[in-house]
């Protein structure tokens, strides 16, 4: 939840050249997309959360930024250009028309719905302003051995992707969770949320414009005293161009683990196959961002850390001034989300 990796900083604008704020301080994904924004050579000028303590933790990380009253007050700044926040999931789509109402780019942590309406309401309301939706994919665009895959794959390491494995292990940690955590309706289940970063990275990893869900399922294994919530999910995609995706998702990281998830992914292509560990390498080294690439020269290990950056941000505050689509089209954002309430929808659920 407080996943917030530090890079290099990058800045692809003068001081003064990107105000943004902050708002809905609900998850602690916030400080991730902010400290992105702002290694980019975004300016965080304001903060607005109803929650005082969690100003104050803000303000404490990120000196200087001024903290304001309510949402209006943020939304009247005429020189912020972009707004982003984590609220509470089911919050999150509701409150990204205020802010393209109000002439604002949005930023909102993933997963950026809960319902389908929710997304219909967003494509419409991007139609009607011309203002972006855009989503905070972290395990993607905040992983530096997951933004190097994509290169090698554009670059051709591998040949054609034909099939992507995601795997995403979370711990629970129960006692420092906020009750909505707990909650379907607010959080929109399992595939919804965890299972948004696995569609989106097939999405970008396999170039795929459609995809189709085939199949899917969730449980409550080991949370029983929480009868709404879901632990366990997985799903199968079909993409328009043949590449396939399976992900499996859980809240079940053992108490041994060194760290909150030991997600991974398996990408296989005509030419080649890339597998990541993205945040440890298990038994081994307690970094991550490793990636390992078997091709028709060798076996390599490639070590990220430190090394490729995080260029979404950048692109974002730029696309953003001159209205482009460089670091995510917004039809892409709009499939990822699409595609796990779909997921989620169809579910079967095991007990």
């Amino acid at each position: 939840m407080n996943y917030a990796p530090e890079g290099k900083a990058a800045p692809v604008v003068k001081k003064g050249e990107f105000p943004f704020a902050a708002v809905a301080l609900d998850h602690g994904h916030i400080y991730g997309q902010c400290r992105g924004l702002t290694e980019a050579g975004a300016e965080l000028k304001y903060v607005y959360d109803p929650d005082p303590a969690k100003v104050e933790k803000f303000c404490a990380t990120f000196p200087g930024v001024e903290a304001l009253p309510s949402l209006e007050a943020v939304l009247e700044k005429p020189e912020v250009l972009l707004v982003t926040g984590a609220a509470v999931p089911n919050e999150r789509g509701p409150l990204g028309l205020r802010v393209m109402d109000a002439g604002k780019d949005y930023f909102t942590d993933k997963t950026p719905f809960t319902t389908l309406d929710q997304l219909a309401a967003a494509r419409a309301k991007v139609q009607a302003t011309g203002k972006k939706y855009m989503v905070y994919f972290s395990e993607r665009l905040h992983v530096e051995c997951a933004v190097r895959a994509g290169q090698l794959i554009e670059q051709g390491a591998i040949g054609r992707v034909l099939q992507v494995l995601g795997l995403g292990p979370h711990r629970s940690s129960p006692a420092s969770r906020p009750a909505w955590f707990w909650s379907q309706e607010k959080t929109g289940g399992i595939l919804a949320d965890i299972g948004s970063h696995h569609f989106e990275q097939f999405l970008h990893w396999s170039g795929a414009k459609t995809a189709k869900v085939l199949h899917a399922q969730v449980a409550n294994y080991h949370h029983k005293e929480y009868p709404e919530f879901e632990d366990w999910g997985e799903a199968n995609l079909l993409a328009d161009n043949g590449a396939t995706n399976y992900i499996r998702i859980d809240w079940l990281n053992p108490a041994g683990l060194s760290t909150w998830g030991d997600g991974r992914a398996f990408i296989l292509g005509t030419e080649g196959y890339i597998e990541l560990r993205k945040y440890l390498d298990v038994a081994r080294e307690q970094s991550g961002d490793h990636l390992y690439l078997v091709d028709g020269k060798g076996e390599h290990h490639i070590r990220c850390q430190g090394e490729v950056g995080f260029p979404f941000f950048g692109q974002l505050i730029l696309d953003c001034l001159h209205r482009t689509e460089n670091a995510m089209t917004q039809e892409h954002a709009f499939l990822a989300a699409e595609l796990c309430l779909q997921a989620q929808a169809m579910a079967t659920r095991i007990e």
